[in-house]
């Protein structure tokens, strides 16, 4: 039953508030990040009833969260965010998603825009060649099953320590690229046989690589330290673990929903499908995810390595890049955080959802301790990326954590219908923006129209005092799968 406007709480500007007997069956109160009108745009779907629903698993604590750019997904909301007590509380592959480690890299360049303008178009073209995007895209890098085995242990280590990248690029990455607990006998043959030759490519869907210059800078200080400047010509990687990962959680759900009685959990939605967190059922899917989630920060540390090699072929050996911060967005992290009166570890699940810590957090590499990790949302490949920086009050209220993006407003059916190929192409072509991909729907799904207003969702998260607004980007060339 979709929920009444009237039905929600409205606490300032930027938060509203589910009570927990709105409907039976919910053991926390749910919490939407947005202004009125996103929420009037929000509640035009099913994702807060999915959020309701996320609040009746077992175990959670604080409140379930929905980040501004949430929409209906698969079980839990994308932009939806629940932790649950370790000691006895649940995980739900729903909670992470199909895409695990769905991620966005951001690497900036020693090339300002002038330099790059007049040939984006071949540098497009040559990414275009050295990245393979779509859905059944091969990647460039030889993988047999006992190299696949140590990609899911050791992540963007193995591929950095093949001469894929430098040792620096391990620092800049959550989790340095590499997931503890990670067991690749806990990953399914069918998995490995549909991830084993996709090392290094882009995929489908929303998946996408941007070439993209600063256009502003709104914090000069952190923006220097994260190595940004005004007119430097940045790129942005957007994607995650392919077939693998989605095979993994094809797999869990299914013995979930299996196992769900034997442990006496009954949810409203069976796409919510659970077991507790440390059963065996629980353990082993957060081994396999693990693997899932290595598996996709090496494909992104793989893409970085031909990123390099195409930069250097058309602007040059002085064209370098360095990574500024890699994060995921679909992922459960062990955690200790606040709850209540005193500190708890905690399961976080962040679904379509940026980590974002602040200023002195041990979890993050040491030169930003000062200011904060990075927290990177892109937009539509018509419209503008943020960088921002995470801020304390995050970790009070929402386990250090804010959007990953502008979130859908339309569904794919929708941005599809009625539209133009050509059309959408030359408009952004008059807006300065070489695009190539490898589908006709890769570009007519994902125009720009197709999401929420990226500068309205990031007035939120700022506005609301999780994090602060850095820079702006704004896109020269897209690469759709």
């Amino acid at each position: 039953m979709a929920i009444a406007k009237s039905q929600l709480k409205k606490l300032d500007r930027y938060r509203w508030l589910v009570p927990r007997d709105a409907r039976e069956g919910m053991r926390a109160n749910a919490m939407i990040f947005a202004t009125e009108e996103l929420l009037d745009q929000i509640i035009g779907d099913l994702s807060i009833e999915q959020l309701m629903n996320v609040a009746c698993l077992p175990g959670i604590v604080g409140c379930a969260l929905a980040m501004p750019d949430i929409h209906q997904g698969y079980g839990f909301p994308i932009g939806g965010v629940a932790a649950t007590r370790l000691r006895d509380g649940v995980v739900s592959p729903g909670g992470v998603g199909f895409d695990i480690n769905c991620g966005v890299r951001l690497l900036v360049s020693t090339v300002d825009r002038e330099a790059a303008v007049p040939v984006m178009r071949e540098l497009v073209n040559q990414l275009f060649r050295d990245v393979p995007s779509g859905t059944g895209s091969e990647g460039p890098i030889p993988c047999s099953y006992d190299d696949l085995n140590a990609v899911l242990e050791c992540g963007s280590s193995w591929l950095v320590e093949r001469g894929f990248g430098e040792a620096a690029d391990i620092e800049f990455c959550e989790e340095s690229g590499q997931m503890d607990g990670a067991d690749p006998s806990k990953v399914s043959d069918r998995a490995k046989q549909r991830g084993r030759t996709q090392l290094g490519t882009l995929g489908s869907g929303n998946h996408f690589l941007e070439v993209q210059y600063v256009e502003r800078i709104f914090d000069q200080e952190t923006a220097s330290a994260f190595g940004l400047h005004l007119n430097q010509v940045v790129v942005l990687i957007h994607c995650g673990s392919r077939g693998l990962g989605h095979q993994v959680c094809t797999d869990f759900l299914k013995r979930m929903n299996e196992a769900m009685r034997r442990y006496g959990i009954t949810l409203p939605d069976r796409q919510l499908a659970c077991v507790p967190a440390r059963s065996p059922e629980g353990r082993e899917y957060l081994a396999a995810m693990a693997a899932a989630a290595n598996f996709a920060w090496a494909n992104r540390q793989a893409i970085t390595h031909a990123v390099r090699g195409s930069f250097e072929h058309v602007l040059g050996a002085e064209a370098k890049l360095r990574i500024v911060y890699d994060v995921a967005h679909n992922i459960a992290k062990q955690e200790r955080h606040r709850v209540g009166a005193g500190m708890e570890e905690v399961l976080v699940h962040r679904k379509g959802a940026t980590r974002a810590f602040p200023a002195q957090s041990p979890f993050i590499p040491e030169a930003y301790l000062p200011v904060g990790q990075p927290v990177l949302i892109p937009g539509s490949m018509g419209t503008a990326s943020y960088v921002l920086a995470g801020n304390p009050l995050a970790m009070e209220e929402t386990f250090g954590t804010v959007c990953h993006g502008a979130g859908r407003a339309l569904s794919r059916t929708a941005a599809k219908r009625g539209r133009d190929v050509r059309v959408e192409t030359q408009k952004l072509a008059d807006q300065g923006i070489v695009l190539r991909s490898e589908t006709r729907d890769g570009i007519l799904e994902e125009i720009p129209e197709a999401y929420k207003d990226i500068n309205a969702v990031v007035e939120v998260v700022e506005g609301a005092g999780l994090a602060r607004r850095v820079a702006r980007l704004r896109p020269m060339g897209v690469i759709k799968g």
